[in-house]
C-alpha cells in the first residue's frame, strides 16, 4: 500500500443501525396471471436474446479474449479500458444470470492472469474502470452469494488501486488518472475542468466495497463527495440542479451554465436514489438531493414533444442558465438520458412520490417513441424535437401549461418548430429558414415527425432506453413493456448483427445499416442484460432485493434486520 500524500485525519463511517423497512418497489406480480401461450412467448422470447449474448460471447471469445472489447466488423480486438479484459470482467455477472456456468467458471480462472495494479495505459480513467471492472466484479460476488472470494479480492486490487487517485489536497479525485505518477507519490490534485457523471458516479460501487470488505476508506473517498455536491445544490445557477462541469480543485459549481440528465452528468443523478437503498435507508441525505434535482428537472429539463398520436410523451431535454440569470430549454433528446423514465419510476416507489408515476412513464414511452420513429426501428444518440407549450423564442424560454390545442400535431407546427430551431442557430448574416426550406431540410435529413434536428444519428448498442422499459415493467406489471422490448430487441439485433457479434450503426435514419467497428462492453453487460431480465420470472433478479449501478450490475440490497 503506498503511503499518502494527503492523509484522511477523520475517517467517514459506514451509516450504523438496521437496515430501515423501505418501501416495495416491484409490482405484485401474483396478482398478475400468465396464460400457457403468454408464457411460452415470454420464455421464447428471452431465449432468443440468450442467443444474441451467446452469439456475441463467443465472437468476443475466438476474436479478442482477455482483450477489452471484439471489433465486430473486423473481427480484431481493441483496448481501451486499461487492457484487463473489460467485456470478459463487465459481463461476469450477464453470465451467472443466464446460468452459463462453464463461461463464468472461465473468467474466474481468467482473474488469476490479470494484475489490477499494473496498467498498460499511461492514464486510468476512474469512473469508466469503477463502473465495468470493480461493479462487474462486486455484482458477480453479490448473485453468485459469494461463494467465490477471489471476485472480493480481485475487486479490492482495483479499490486500493483507484484509491490512490483520491489523494489530492481536497481528496477530490483525478478523473483521468496519471498512474505512474501516483504510484511514484509525484504530486496530484482534482482538475479545474471535471465532468459532473465523473466525480459523482462512483458512490454504488465504493460503498459496496466497504460494505463487504469492512474497510470505510473507501465509502469515506465517496461520502466527501456527496458532501461537496449537497452543499453546492442550492448555489448553482439552477439550484437543484448541477452543471455539465465543475471545477474539481476549487469544488465550484458556477462557471457552467449548461444542465442536463444526458451525457457527462447522467449518473451522478441516478445514483442518488440508488445509494439511498444501498445504505438501507440510513443516510437522508441521498433522498433530500434526489428529490430536490427532480423537482428542479420536471420544471426545467422535462418537456413533451409534439408528435404524429398525440400521446402524452415526455422528454428529459437540456436547460441552460442565461446571463441575466433566468433559464432556458434546448429540446434536445440524448439515448443517454433515457435512463431517467427508471430512475424517477423507481423514486415514485422509494420515496412515495405517486404522481412521478405517470412522469416516469411518459419518459419512458417518449424514448419507445424516438426509437419507433426510425427506420431502423433504433434510437439516435443525439436529436432536438419540437417541444409543446414552451415558450423557447423568448429571452426566458420558461415552462409554461400546455393548453390541449398547444400539443394537437400538424405539419404545419412541425414544420414552424424546424423554422424556428434553426433561425435560433442562425448567425447574423445567414438569411432565415423560409416555410419551403424546412420542408426541404426535414425531407433531405430524413427528420421524423416532431423531429427538427438530429446531430448524431449514431447508435452504439445503448442500453438506458431497455433499461427504463424494464424497470417500468417490474414497477407496473404492464405486459405491453414487454411487447415493446421485444419490438426494440428484434430492430436492434436485425440491424447490427454481423458474423462476429453485434456493431454500432453509423446512421439509424438510414435503411443502409452501416455498421461501426465498435462493440463496447456494456453490450453483453448491460443491454442484452435488460433484454434478457424483462422475459424472465419476476424474482430473478428483482428490484426488492438488488441495486442496479450505471452498468446494470446488481448489488445486493440490505434487507431489514440484516
Amino acid at each position: 500500500m503506498l503511503p499518502q500524500r494527503n492523509p484522511v485525519t477523520s475517517m467517514t463511517p459506514l451509516p450504523t443501525g438496521l437496515p430501515l423497512p423501505l418501501p416495495r418497489i416491484q409490482h405484485d406480480f401474483a396478482q398478475n396471471s400468465e396464460t400457457w401461450r403468454e408464457r411460452y412467448t415470454r420464455e421464447k422470447r428471452q431465449a432468443t436474446v440468450k442467443h444474441s449474448f451467446e452469439h456475441a460471447w463467443n465472437g468476443y471469445k475466438k476474436h479478442a479474449w482477455m482483450q477489452d472489447e471484439v471489433m465486430p466488423v473486423s473481427g480484431s480486438f481493441r483496448n481501451v479500458f486499461g487492457g484487463w479484459g473489460a467485456t470478459m470482467v463487465d459481463s461476469l455477472d450477464t453470465l451467472a444470470i443466464m446460468g452459463l456456468d462453464r463461461d463464468f467458471e472461465l473468467v474466474l480462472d481468467a482473474l488469476d492472469d490479470i494484475d489490477f495494479s499494473s496498467v498498460g495505459a499511461d492514464v486510468v480513467n476512474v469512473f469508466e474502470t469503477t463502473i465495468r471492472y470493480l461493479g462487474g466484479l462486486l455484482s458477480a460476488y453479490d448473485l453468485t452469494d459469494r461463494r467465490h472470494s477471489k471476485l472480493l479480492e480481485k475487486a479490492k486490487e482495483i479499490g486500493d488501486m483507484l484509491y490512490v487517485a483520491f489523494d489530492t489536497p481536497n481528496r477530490m479525485p483525478v478523473p483521468r488518472w496519471r498512474w505512474k505518477n501516483g504510484a511514484l507519490s509525484g504530486p496530484q490534485e482534482s482538475p479545474s475542468q471535471v465532468l459532473l457523471a465523473e466525480l459523482g458516479s462512483l458512490s454504488l460501487e465504493f460503498t459496496r466495497l466497504s460494505q463487504l470488505t469492512r474497510n470505510p476508506k473507501y465509502y469515506d473517498a465517496i461520502q466527501r463527495i456527496s458532501d461537496e455536491l449537497e452543499a453546492s445544490q442550492n448555489k448553482t445557477r439552477i439550484p437543484g440542479l448541477w452543471p455539465m462541469t465543475v471545477n474539481g480543485k476549487k469544488m465550484m459549481f458556477t462557471a457552467d451554465r449548461t444542465f442536463t440528465f444526458g451525457g457527462m452528468a447522467d449518473s451522478l443523478y441516478e445514483y442518488l436514489a440508488k445509494e439511498f437503498m444501498l445504505l438501507g435507508g440510513l443516510h437522508d441525505q441521498y433522498r433530500r438531493m434526489y428529490e430536490f434535482a427532480i423537482d428542479t428537472a420536471k420544471k426545467y429539463l422535462f418537456f413533451r414533444p409534439l408528435n404524429e398520436q398525440n400521446a402524452e410523451l415526455l422528454l428529459a431535454g437540456t436547460a441552460r442558465g442565461t446571463v441575466a440569470g433566468r433559464v432556458k430549454l434546448d429540446p434536445q433528446a440524448q439515448h443517454l438520458a433515457c435512463f431517467t423514465g427508471g430512475m424517477v419510476g423507481i423514486g415514485a416507489r422509494l420515496f412515495d412520490r405517486p404522481e412521478d408515476l405517470s412522469v416516469a412513464r411518459q419518459l419512458t414511452d417518449g424514448c419507445i417513441w424516438a426509437y419507433e420513429s426510425m427506420p431502423a426501428g433504433v434510437m439516435p444518440e443525439i436529436f432536438w424535437a419540437v417541444p409543446c407549450g414552451i415558450d423557447t423564442t423568448g429571452d426566458e424560454g420558461e415552462m409554461v401549461e400546455a393548453a390541449p390545442e398547444s400539443c394537437e400535431w400538424s405539419v404545419d407546427k412541425w414544420m414552424r418548430g424546424v423554422r424556428e430551431f434553426h433561425n435560433r442557430r442562425a448567425g447574423p448574416n445567414d438569411v432565415g429558414m423560409t416555410e419551403t426550406g424546412a420542408v426541404r431540410y426535414s425531407k433531405k435529413h430524413r427528420l421524423a415527425p416532431g423531429f427538427t434536428d438530429i446531430s448524431d444519428g449514431r447508435y452504439n448498442l445503448r442500453p438506458e432506453a431497455i433499461e427504463s422499459v424494464f424497470i417500468m415493467y417490474r414497477i407496473t406489471g404492464d405486459r405491453t413493456l414487454q411487447d415493446k422490448a421485444w419490438e426494440m430487441f428484434s430492430a436492434i439485433d436485425e440491424a447490427t448483427r454481423t458474423n462476429v457479434g453485434n456493431a454500432g450503426l453509423k446512421d439509424v435514419t438510414s435503411k443502409s445499416n452501416v455498421l461501426l467497428d465498435n462493440c463496447e462492453s456494456f453490450w453483453t453487460a448491460e443491454t442484452l442484460k435488460y433484454f434478457y431480465l424483462i422475459f424472465a420470472e419476476p424474482d430473478v433478479v428483482s428490484l426488492d432485493d438488488f441495486v442496479f449501478n450505471t452498468e446494470a450490475h446488481p448489488l445486493k440490497r440490505p434487507s431489514v434486520g440484516s
